[in-house]
């Protein structure tokens, strides 16, 4: 997928990142026969991130240290996806792993899956196990759908159930994301008789040009009367999205200074923050200078 390789590395004080990411658009085209539903979206990353260390052992065990209270740690993707990464690349090796948790759990932002893909990249690094993209990818995909694109780290065009991945380059404005506190089931959401199913497929002109629905939308606001209030106030300052199925909900601004103006307002009791679009992963270091969107 990628045009250029990248080559993911730790910030100055050691964090392997692990961002955020935006479903600009999500339409669900049909069921397929294994149950999965048939999907278009748009990935697009923002530098929010969790930060995650890892320690090499000797020993070959995995042991996560530090981590989000509410998943044990042999069910937390980190550990699992430590686990496929030894197993796929045969390694003795281990790693003591800390996850500082920044990103909020169910709302739509891939956390989980973001710190999955970050474990295979980083441990890749730190093991020295030579696995290309295309096999972590592989892997990912294994531990979860969006995985791939942390993964790949670069913002897609996605088809399939999220893996099938093309690169776009979109504009990178400025989000004010809502977060209110509630942990959204995507399976619940996939289920949901409300749901559409059978939304036609459009191109990326067409999402270029405007078409950035979310077909989760309406199933997620008749479940979750607080993400329907957090999405009634944002929608009444600026065009209010959400992002995945989750609880997040999202507005582009052209500047910081008018992100941060509609932070100010947010009601108290939703928490809110501003962060950048990126077209590359944290993960991957400092993008090159903006350029113009994909063409249709």
């Amino acid at each position: 997928m990628s045009r250029v390789p990248l080559t993911p590395q730790p910030d100055a004080d050691g964090a392997w990142l692990a961002p955020a990411k935006l479903n600009l658009m999500l339409r669900v085209l049909g069921r397929r026969a294994d149950g999965y539903h048939r999907l278009q979206t748009v990935f697009q990353f923002v530098d929010r991130c969790d930060r995650l260390y890892f320690e090499l052992r000797e020993d070959g065990r995995i042991e996560r240290v530090q981590g989000p209270d509410a998943i044990p740690p042999e069910q937390d993707l980190v550990v699992r996806a430590a686990l496929a990464l030894k197993a796929a690349s045969g390694t003795h090796l281990g790693a003591t792993i800390r996850v500082d948790k920044q990103l909020p759990m169910g709302g739509g932002l891939g956390g989980g899956s973001s710190d999955a893909a970050t474990t295979l990249q980083a441990l890749n690094a730190v093991w020295r196990t030579a696995l290309s993209a295309d096999r972590l990818a592989e892997i990912g995909l294994g531990l979860g759908a969006d995985v791939p694109v942390f993964v790949r780290g670069e913002a897609a065009w996605a088809e399939g159930v999220g893996e099938a991945l093309s690169p776009v380059v979109l504009p990178q404005p400025w989000y004010l994301v809502l977060a209110p506190p509630v942990h959204v089931s995507t399976a619940a959401v996939f289920n949901d008789p409300e749901l559409t199913r059978d939304s036609p497929s459009i191109t990326l002109g067409d999402f270029l040009r405007g078409d950035a629905g979310n077909d989760c939308l309406a199933p997620v606001l008749a479940r979750y009367p607080l993400v329907k209030e957090a999405y009634d106030w944002l929608n009444g300052r600026a065009q209010a999205r959400l992002t995945g199925t989750g609880a997040c909900l999202f507005a582009a601004f052209s500047t910081l200074r008018e992100a941060e103006a509609g932070l100010a307002g947010v009601p108290a009791e939703i928490p809110a923050f501003v962060a950048k679009g990126c077209n590359r992963s944290p993960l991957f270091g400092l993008e090159p200078p903006d350029v113009s969107p994909t063409e249709a």
